[in-house]
């Protein structure tokens, strides 16, 4: 990691640690607070972590099993 420069982020000291495409904002304590992630260069890690917090925020949904998943297929080819 490369240390690009120094920052004040909602009145707390902050650092700017950037890494090929992300950057980090890092508290007074070398905490890492947030990210900046350079969508063009890592569209399929912003996929991942999307499909991830989709999941997780279904989490609590009901489900379906999968013998009704394909019984109600396949009332819909029959008509």
């Amino acid at each position: 990691m490369n240390q690009v420069g120094k920052i004040c982020f909602r009145a707390f000291f902050c650092q700017i640690i950037s890494m090929s495409g992300i950057t980090f904002m890092v508290d007074e304590r070398g905490q890492k607070t947030a990210a900046v992630i350079d969508l063009r260069k890592h569209e399929q890690l912003w996929e991942d972590f999307h499909d991830a917090l989709l999941a997780k925020s279904r989490a609590r949904e009901p489900r379906e099993s999968l013998a009704a998943v394909r019984q109600r297929l396949k009332s819909r080819r029959n008509g």
